[in-house]
């Protein structure tokens, strides 16, 4: 099957299809919980959690285990490592994800200096294989986004009264620290399915980009989350097609085109703000 449109032909490519498919999904998943993750300024435990992967990842990279289960299992004793602290040590949220994140990322780095042969690997964990996703694994992202979509819907007043205030939170009975838990464990969810299309260092961007770029045309939360998968989407789009034709790393297109949207979105935004004043501006002066 050929594509009537030259300049869209890679996308008849059975590869590039599931690549598409694939990066949609998580484009879907990333919109839903990186609202969330902007609105309550949790990117950097995004970006522990995508470096707290490693370790589990180098480990059944190395164990001839399955990648995706060992990096979840990293990324989900990092998230209860964060609480444990934060109970037991008495550590501020920021200093707990600290700590947790330099320890995993030193572990990860362990592991792959210490295994001969694993540069290859290891530029996979780093910068991801969206074309190298596979049927199955459209059926896991499938999965994952249904998830985080629904536990989104579900405790969406929850997330609201956390972002007000914790306070109003209990007051009304929504229990903040199972909001707060709940919310960890969708970013985790994120970060972990997102790894096969982008990796490790790229999927902070593909979790922010987006929500930052539908931040600038929406204060409504459901909205802003419907835009957020829209941009994720296109940047998906763009990013495999500026890798097809620019011989460049697909996943690193991926985030650079998120990127890349997310600054175009303000700029489209300042530029209408720019328009506005200057036209009402111009309506006494016409009637003088």
């Amino acid at each position: 099957m050929t594509s009537p449109l030259p300049l869209l032909a890679p996308f008849a490519l059975d590869f590039v299809q599931r690549g598409l498919i694939g990066g949609s999904l998580v484009a879907v998943l990333c919109g839903v919980v990186g609202t969330w993750v902007v609105i309550r300024g949790m990117a950097f435990l995004g970006e522990a959690l995508a470096h707290g992967m490693l370790p589990g990842v180098a480990l059944a990279t190395v164990s001839g285990l399955p990648v995706l289960a060992g990096g979840a299992l990293s990324a989900i004793a990092m998230s209860l490592g964060i609480g444990a602290l934060q109970r037991r040590a008495k550590l501020s949220y920021d200093t707990s994800i600290g700590l947790l994140f330099v320890s995993m990322l030193a572990l990860g780095v362990i592991v792959i200096s210490h295994s001969g042969s694993f540069a290859t690997d290891a530029t996979a964990i780093l910068f991801g294989d969206i074309l190298a996703i596979t049927e199955s694994d459209l059926m896991l992202l499938a999965a994952a986004a249904a998830v985080g979509v629904i536990v989104a819907t579900i405790c969406h007043r929850s997330f609201v009264a956390l972002a007000l205030d914790t306070r109003i939170a209990s007051v009304l009975g929504l229990r903040p620290r199972v909001a707060q838990a709940a919310l960890v464990g969708l970013v985790t969810l994120a970060v972990v399915a997102s790894y096969q299309a982008v990796g490790s260092m790229l999927v902070v961007g593909l979790l922010l980009a987006p929500a930052v770029a539908a931040g600038h045309w929406t204060t409504r939360i459901p909205s802003r989350m419907l835009l957020a998968c829209l941009f994720g989407i296109a940047a998906v789009f763009f990013g495999l097609l500026a890798s097809w034709y620019l011989a460049t790393a697909a996943g690193a297109s991926v985030a650079a085109a998120a990127i890349l949207l997310a600054g175009l979105s303000w700029a489209a935004r300042s530029a209408l703000n720019g328009i506005r004043p200057s036209a009402h501006a111009a309506v006494p002066a016409l009637s003088r």
